[in-house]
């Protein structure tokens, strides 16, 4: 068959060594026993300083997913301020700010600060010079509980967690064996039957009426 036109010649690979190519995973058991065994190099190294910076706690975005909260990339520079802490040290003392944040709610300010409060009040400064320590910077005796004690002040942190809430009332009004998916088939079968229900009703009454005469 002649070619016509200016198309492109068909030209299929189809002989490519695909087995050279392809990836597996049977490492994966051994990558996560590294995985945590760097995690805990890095703790030890940087003991007694926490592994992560302190994050905030935020709502995730979407409908779909708003009634959970996480941790934020930093706090925003209103909570701080609210908090009594100069944007500047924030970072240096373990602190997370993020500046393009802005507060939307009141809530979420006064949790945030609180949890900037708690932190502060128990962040231990060790002094960069144990000779010559500075305003706001640890007591020798409080620099020696701390190394002693940093296994219990690693397991207390600030952890995020998601507890249920209800509007009005407790959570013990609302019974765990109540069946929601079959109240909203039912709601919305009513809700889409109610004219035809309703036309099936005056019928039935109509000829009720006609049959008596």
């Amino acid at each position: 068959m002649a070619i016509k036109h200016n198309q492109q010649i068909p030209h299929n690979h189809f002989r490519k060594d695909w087995q050279r190519r392809v990836r597996v995973h049977f490492d994966q058991a051994g990558k996560k026993k590294a995985r945590r065994n760097a995690r805990a190099a890095k703790a030890a190294t940087v003991a007694p300083r926490p592994v992560d910076k302190l994050r905030p706690i935020v709502r995730c975005p979407t409908l779909k997913y708003n009634r959970r909260v996480r941790a934020g990339r930093g706090f925003s520079l209103a909570e701080l301020k609210a908090a009594g802490i100069p944007r500047k040290l924030a970072p240096t003392i373990g602190i997370s700010v993020d500046p393009r944040r802005q507060n939307l709610s009141e809530e979420s300010l006064a949790a945030n600060v609180e949890r900037l409060k708690a932190y502060r009040s128990r962040v231990i400064l060790f002094p960069r010079n144990s000779k010559a320590p500075k305003k706001g910077d640890a007591s020798a005796d409080e620099v020696k509980s701390a190394k002693e004690n940093f296994v219990k002040q690693a397991a207390a942190t600030f952890p995020i967690e998601n507890k249920p809430q209800v509007v009005e009332g407790k959570l013990s009004d609302y019974p765990g064996e109540e069946a929601a998916y079959r109240k909203l088939r039912d709601v919305r079968s009513e809700a889409r039957l109610a004219g035809t229900r309703e036309k099936r009703a005056k019928a039935k009454a109509e000829e009720a009426a006609n049959a008596k005469k």
